[in-house]
């Protein structure tokens, strides 16, 4: 049977995947900022909806541990902004992998500092698993010299991998004492407040090469608010299945399997949409599916 920490994560990942697609898609219709906006905010409508309906009240948090989740969710909002950004300018299939490697950065900062142990094989098995994502994600069609990694969309993307990280091992400890749903919901709060920030700097004080790194140069695609919607709601789904995961289970195993969201992405790809896998993709899978064996057994 898989751990619990691995199920959460994967059920993470493939919400995220998803996301993936969907955020791409609408950042290129509507801008990255708007998709910031709009997709937080209607995570946070369902998350206060939950929150309505088991009658939670995130205001029972201790003071000193409600204001450092919000120094999270601003952090989260970052990472956010230029996880979107990094997608609308693309190339999705350099970015999306670069950004999943969080993952075993993750891996790293919960033995540094939440004090988390791996046992060898598992180990191996976080490194197998961060090697094989990066490598589904990667196309090659000029040999391994065509890979470079440069440009503002990977800019963003390395931002992105390392907020989201931070992000992650921040929270751990909050929710495992405080719950899940309040803490989420606090961390969101001050997310969709720094969104609505940035937005109003931004769209009436940054200069236009700012604005061009987050906005579209022409009409607004009226399917643009609709992919708006559906990211926030497999954002916020993933979100749910990530968080109880960090509530019940090691960060470092639920933040690993969460990050598998581009092979996600890419096996809907090949099973749904007709698409086929380069060689490097095949052994990507492969080496992926290496590591999550050997952390199952381990």
């Amino acid at each position: 049977m898989l751990p619990t920490g691995l199920l959460y994560g994967l059920g993470a990942a493939g919400a995220w995947g998803l996301t993936d697609i969907s955020s791409a898609l609408a950042g290129r219709r509507v801008g990255s900022l708007r998709v910031f906006v709009g997709a937080q905010s209607v995570g946070l409508a369902v998350l206060v909806g939950l929150a309505i309906l088991q009658s939670v009240h995130p205001f029972d948090i201790p003071p000193a541990t409600f204001l450092y989740v919000i120094g999270l969710g601003i952090l989260g909002g970052v990472a956010y902004l230029t996880f979107f950004t990094a997608l609308r300018i693309g190339p999705v299939a350099v970015v999306s992998p670069v950004v999943a490697a969080y993952g075993g950065l993750t891996v790293v900062l919960s033995v540094l500092f939440r004090g988390e142990t791996l046992e060898p094989l598992q180990a191996l098995g976080a490194v197998l698993a961060t090697a094989g994502i990066v490598m589904t994600g990667v196309v090659l069609d000029g040999g391994l010299r065509s890979i470079r990694l440069r440009g503002a969309g990977v800019a963003f993307a390395l931002v992105a991998l390392t907020t989201f990280a931070l992000a992650t091992v921040g929270t751990a400890g909050p929710i495992k004492e405080h719950g899940w749903l309040e803490v989420t919901l606090v961390s969101r709060g001050a997310d969709v407040v720094f969104a609505l920030s940035i937005f109003v700097v931004i769209v009436r004080r940054a200069p236009g090469w700012a604005r061009s790194m987050v906005e579209t140069g022409g009409v607004v695609d009226r399917r643009g608010p609709l992919l708006v919607v559906l990211t926030g709601l497999l954002d916020v789904a993933g979100l749910i299945s990530f968080t109880i995961g960090l509530e019940v289970a090691e960060t470092w195993l639920v933040g690993l399997s969460s990050s598998f969201g581009p092979a996600v992405a890419v096996l809907v790809a090949v099973l749904f949409l007709g698409e086929r896998l380069r060689p490097i993709q095949w052994i990507g899978i492969v080496v992926l599916g290496a590591g999550m064996l050997a952390i199952t057994v381990g």
